[in-house]
């Protein structure tokens, strides 16, 4: 009823009386006593304004449907429904009691947090789950629960405990309505327990529908005579994978020629999946609901089952297998002349790893050796890829290169954090598959075949401002926000380049760009300059790359290709990226502070990363995460002049500055909740950078 009523306000801007939402509703008797209580809640909550006799929206306001996300550090967002806008910052007091995944209704404020989108919660229109995952806790001897997934984590007690009989410290599940312990999984230590929350919270699917299975066991490995049929045979070509050491899944292979002009001929095939998966079967929604492979670092989970995803579909060494090509003309300064498509057959070569090719190009004789037949091809590719890299940065393309944590396992345990950093193979392959990329969506584009697009739209202008005006504290100056483009930011990346703040300043550039997402319309990738971009070379574990490997077949039939729902498909597959990159991201966080928590007490050197009323927010350099050096540890009046770029005490007059690196001392940490404590060492006064 509230959102007929609110609607109906909505429409009647001089507002309606009880007696006409009465007639509008067709309510009588009873229902009109339920109307005056639901009208009297509205009130409470600030959604309308009884002026008059008359109800109707506060002025200013503007209620807004989306998922709840909370972050269990105060503070909570929504991201409103149909990406109609920017994800909605909502303050811990503000929350009413919803969960992440929660489908909630905010009324926006007129202005909020630095000029973005702020607001309340007015009620939890329907719950994610009927369940809550927290930690196990007693106080004064009764059951309580801290839970992960609200704003912030406050005990919230536990009705019953049925015949479960939980330890303090365990993690439990909790029926929301009733208070009830519905489960206990275990201790956070447990092996695979932490993987099991994780998939719990974030709501990933698991187990695929018993029809996929027989789908898929239809299949028996053989290709047929009529699968073969209409499709270019590119098996004598030599053609490579290039993945990491661990990968399972090679749905991408290059081939390189050099033509009699002097041009390059990129072969880029990927794994038709297409011809396995068909719309409207029990794999196609499998795979369309989880749109996406969630790798964590002892256990995937694919998007489409193991026999397609690491077997039929998998571009193995010296298998033949179905791909579609895309066969690239490249001049030798990386322009691209002219692009064909066609459904193919391949057999790859070697299935080689980027520390091998690495290798080969920094002149390793025992893998030249190994490799003598490939390189050659390898070479070609190197002057391709770097011909490639540099025009799309001339023309504004933004490259970042940061670091990323790796764990490192010894028997079964984590024992260290180590920094991942891409490599010059690692650079290959991203060429060209974003070469494949363009090819596809401009010939998508051209022919106005319905498809899915990778999209990123310019940066706000106030976070252009905000990056404006941190980064002249460094020496580093931008035109006016309203000027700035891709190529301005791309100069940025490159001054900061060997500078000891370089990490800090790149994180800040990414920070203020926008999130890149799919969608069926056209609106051009601003992170890469592109006009056109698309997903094509990843169908085995991103589903619209699957769409779009339809639509370029149905192209390449002369058919156009209807897709329903195209629209939601690109805000459902935008909304599963952003959960598995969370969730991953999330396990190997509570992982690397599990591995902390042996450490209390050691000195490590940080970079601060924020200025806050709070203190210090310092990451720690080997570690990849971050922690807080408190206010009050920092001297009674540490805040008593602040800027933009810096907290500085009154006395002695110690000034602390972004991007600078101190020495701190661990002195707590919580795993779970992803967070640490930390102080200044004796020798963290003295800093560095």
């Amino acid at each position: 009823m509230d959102e007929k009523i609110i609607s109906l306000v909505k429409q009647h801007r001089s507002g309606l009386s009880f007696s006409q939402l009465a007639s509008f509703l067709r309510l009588r008797g009873k229902e009109r006593t339920r109307l005056r209580s639901r009208l009297r809640t509205l009130q409470g909550r600030g959604v309308i304004l009884k002026k008059r006799e008359k109800y109707i929206i506060l002025p200013g306001k503007n209620v807004v449907r989306g998922e709840f996300l909370g972050t269990g550090k105060g503070y909570a967002f929504v991201m409103p429904e149909g990406g109609a806008s920017e994800d909605i910052f909502i303050p811990g007091r503000d929350c009413r009691g919803a969960f992440s995944g929660d489908i909630v209704e905010v009324a926006l404020r007129e202005k909020g947090k630095k000029g973005k989108p702020e607001g309340r919660i007015l009620r939890i229109v329907a719950k994610a789950s009927a369940t809550a995952l927290g930690i196990f806790e007693e106080r004064f001897g009764q059951p309580f629960f801290l839970p992960f997934d609200t704003a912030t984590p406050e005990p919230l007690p536990i009705r019953s405990l049925g015949f479960l009989r939980p330890r303090p410290g365990m993690v439990v599940e909790v029926e929301r309505e009733k208070g009830v312990l519905a489960g206990v999984l275990g201790w956070p230590e447990d092996p695979g327990v932490d993987t099991e929350v994780i998939i719990r919270r974030f709501r990933l699917p698991v187990d695929f529908s018993a029809e996929a299975l027989s789908e898929v066991a239809q299949y028996s490995g053989r290709i047929a005579a009529r699968e073969r049929a209409g499709r270019r045979d590119f098996r004598r070509w030599t053609s490579v994978t290039i993945d990491g050491e661990n990968a399972q899944d090679f749905d991408d292979a290059v081939s390189i020629r050099e033509l009699r002009s002097g041009h390059f001929l990129l072969g880029v095939h990927i794994a038709d999946v297409s011809h396995y998966v068909r719309p409207g079967t029990a794999l196609d929604r499998d795979a369309a609901e989880r749109a996406t492979s969630v790798y964590f670092p002892d256990r995937t989970l694919p998007m489409l089952p193991e026999r397609l995803s690491n077997d039929l579909c998998s571009l193995r060494p010296k298998k033949t297998r179905l791909t579609v090509s895309v066969l690239m003309e490249i001049e030798r300064n990386g322009r691209l002349v002219r692009a064909d498509f066609c459904p193919s057959l391949i057999r790859t070569a070697e299935r080689l790893t980027y520390t091998s090719v690495y290798k080969i190009f920094q002149d390793d004789e025992a893998e030249k050796r190994r490799y003598a037949r490939l390189v050659p091809d390898l070479l070609r590719m190197r002057k391709l890829a770097a011909a490639l890299r540099a025009r799309r940065e001339e023309e504004g393309s933004l490259n970042f290169d940061l670091l990323e944590p790796e764990l490192v396992y010894r028997e079964g345990k984590l024992h260290a954090v180590a920094a991942f950093e891409a490599n010059e193979a690692h650079h290959l392959i991203e060429e060209f598959m974003v070469a494949a990329n363009v090819a596809v969506a401009q010939a998508l584009q051209k022919e106005a075949q319905p498809g899915l697009y990778r999209v990123h739209p310019p940066p706000a202008l106030a976070d252009l401002e905000e990056l404006r005006d941190k980064l002249s504290h460094f020496g580093l100056y931008l035109p006016p926000a309203d000027k700035i483009t891709s190529s301005d930011l791309q100069r940025i990346l490159k001054r900061v380049e060997g500078r000891p703040e370089e990490k800090f300043l790149q994180v800040q550039v990414l920070r203020a760009l926008r999130l890149a997402a799919y969608s069926a319309e056209n609106t051009g990738h601003y992170g890469l300059a592109k006009k056109e971009y698309t997903h094509f070379t990843s169908p085995i574990r991103r589903y619209p790359d699957l769409i779009v490997h339809r639509s370029l077949k149905a192209l390449l039939r002369g058919e156009k290709m209807e897709i329903p729902d195209l629209a939601s498909i690109a805000l459902h597959c935008s909304k599963r990226e952003r959960e598995a990159d969370e969730a991953e991201k999330a396990l190997v966080e509570w992982r690397i502070f599990r591995l902390l928590r042996e450490k209390i007490g050691q000195e490590f050197e940080g970079m601060v990363v924020g200025l806050t009323p709070a203190g210090l927010v310092v990451e720690l350099e080997d570690y990849f995460v971050e922690g807080l050096v408190p206010s009050a540890d920092l001297g009674r009046d540490a805040f008593g002049q602040r800027s933009k770029p810096r907290f500085r005490r009154l006395r002695p007059g110690r000034a602390y500055r972004l991007g600078e690196r101190i020495r701190v001392i661990l002195t707590s940490v919580d795993p779970m909740g992803r967070r640490m404590g930390l102080t200044l060492s004796q020798n963290g006064e003295e800093g560095k950078g």
